[in-house]
């Protein structure tokens, strides 16, 4: 059913993206998925560079938000076989590479909010931190990572 709403949103998931470093993608327990921080990459690169509020305007800075979810979700179906087996979105924590005095973190992660009802509906509504710091890897403007329950 949830692949079939992403055709009809004509949303294409990205292949689900291979960690650089020494960790797994998603861990799943106990009915639990903890999706890693995911990065804003197009075939496999970040291409958008900086801060929020500095180099990167907001408007760029959602559009990241939305890559990194769209990952996020590819990295969940590949551990899980099927979104179906979502139940609930539990929880996003965002992270904005932000200039100072930037402080528009929440709008930036709204598009990732966004995203996870588009696709999921009611059970992609979730509890979130969006959080403001000085630099992440790969000089990415935003990360995403994500906790959601999922039926066996």
């Amino acid at each position: 059913m949830i692949e079939a709403k992403l055709d009809s949103l004509g949303i294409k998931l990205p292949e689900a993206a291979s960690p650089s470093f020494n960790y797994v993608p998603v861990t799943l327990h106990n009915g639990v998925a903890y999706v890693s921080g995911q990065m804003p990459k197009i075939d496999g690169e970040v291409r958008v560079f900086g801060k929020a509020g500095a180099e990167v305007d907001l408007d760029t800075a959602r559009e990241q938000a939305r890559i990194c979810t769209l990952q996020g979700v590819a990295c969940l179906k590949a551990a899980l076989g099927s979104l179906d087996r979502v139940e609930r979105v539990l929880k996003v924590n965002g992270y904005v590479a932000s200039a100072p005095g930037f402080n528009a973190q929440p709008r930036v992660l709204d598009a990732a909010s966004e995203l996870l009802v588009e696709i999921f509906g009611e059970i992609g509504r979730h509890a979130r931190a969006a959080v403001g710091v000085a630099e992440l890897p790969r000089n990415a403007v935003v990360e995403v990572e994500m906790t959601v329950a999922y039926r066996d």
